[in-house]
């Protein structure tokens, strides 16, 4: 049995993979602890680890000479707990996930001469990552194409993201026929931290299409809990058949069983999107760090697997004759999906739990080109 600490930071994007990674070691016999920060209550808060360690840590800010320098001592502070706690831990290796709160026990780790590997997510990397490349010996990437990682001199696998084990058990699942007079499965989402635009612009743009398309939308849409009535009025107004709600713990299958889904672009709904090989209008999050989320939109759309819809110039009418167009004409829905699937990575939490056991000192051979 080996021990492993995977450090992320505390939002869904970091710690999901983070999750799926956890479960896979464990279920291969290993002991895994966390180190994080305290938001990890809100996105991971059944997080399969024997341990979780909350550990200092700070955005850097050069725009404001206090929060500079009172967040280095910070850090410094993080790195020095961390320091601790992993001296006494004694792990065989590390895994990173990004995310500032990544930065001081990672470099802890490093001082200790713990070996650890880097996981970017999305297809630029993320600058917590960047900062930490010279102290990791491995970056396991998502995309074949990650701006920025070219910078780093270590070695590079593509493994993708890992996703949830619910994903997972829905993968094979083929793309549902869509029949001339048939329903139309939309599945409609923002994200872990929802998204106003999505609840404001997409039922209304549902409710400007043809009556010959409308009766048979079957719409199955996630929203803020704040906008349920409103979006709920629009569609009850044009009379689609919808089910609403602020979480639903069964979206994998929900997607699964689409012929569309529209939403964010973040990393974990690229990963879940192309695993289950499912066509998308992304609608990337406007002002992300790095334009993270414009950059993996623009991964899938030229693979083929979906279209960008910028929600700076979205509008209900534009979305309206988009969705007109694209639900009128099932061969382009059923060569995206096929493309979306074609880019999904289902076995990226086996490539990633092999590269953390080869890094461990298990002998396992790793195709750097898999």
């Amino acid at each position: 049995m080996k021990t492993f600490v995977l450090m992320a930071g505390g939002t869904g994007g970091h710690l999901f993979p983070a999750m799926a990674l956890a479960q896979e070691l464990i279920r291969r016999g290993h002991k895994v602890e966390l180190m994080t920060d305290h938001r990890v209550a809100s996105y991971g808060g059944d997080f399969p680890a024997s341990q979780v360690h909350i550990v200092p840590s700070a955005t850097p800010s050069l725009r404001n000479p206090f929060k500079f320098v009172t967040g280095g001592f910070r850090i410094l502070r993080g790195i020095a707990v961390a320091f601790g706690k992993l001296s006494r831990i004694k792990p065989d290796a590390v895994i990173g996930f990004g995310g500032y709160p990544t930065f001081p026990p990672f470099v802890a780790a490093s001082l200790l001469g713990i070996p650890g590997i880097l996981h970017e997510q999305n297809a630029v990397m993320g600058r917590a990552n960047r900062a930490l490349g010279r102290f990791a010996d491995m970056l396991a990437m998502s995309f074949s194409e990650t701006r920025f990682a070219d910078t780093l001199n270590l070695e590079k696998v593509v493994t993708g993201n890992p996703v949830r084990d619910r994903v997972r058990a829905v993968a094979t699942t083929p793309y549902p026929a869509l029949t001339p007079d048939g329903p139309i499965r939309l599945v409609i989402f923002g994200g872990s931290q929802g998204a106003r635009a999505v609840s404001e612009i997409v039922p209304s743009a549902m409710a400007l299409l043809p009556d010959s398309l409308r009766p048979r939308l079957r719409i199955v849409q996630q929203c803020r809990a704040d906008d349920l009535d409103q979006v709920a009025e629009t569609y009850r107004q044009a009379k689609i058949n919808v089910e609403l709600a602020a979480f639903f713990t069964d979206l994998p299958e929900r997607i699964a069983g689409s012929h569309l889904v529209i939403g964010r672009s973040g990393a974990s709904t690229i990963a879940e999107l192309t695993v289950l090989g499912r066509p998308s209008i992304l609608i990337p999050l406007p002002g992300s760090l790095d334009a993270d989320q414009k950059n993996n939109a623009l991964v899938v759309e030229a693979a083929g697997g979906g279209w960008i819809a910028e929600q700076a110039t979205l509008s209900p009418q534009s979305l309206a004759t988009r969705l007109a167009t694209l639900l009128t004409d099932p061969a382009t829905l059923t060569q995206a999906a096929d493309a979306a699937r074609a880019l999904g990575q289902p076995r990226a939490v086996e490539k990633l739990a092999d590269l953390a056991e080869m890094l461990s000192g298990k002998n396992i051979e790793v195709d750097p080109r898999s």
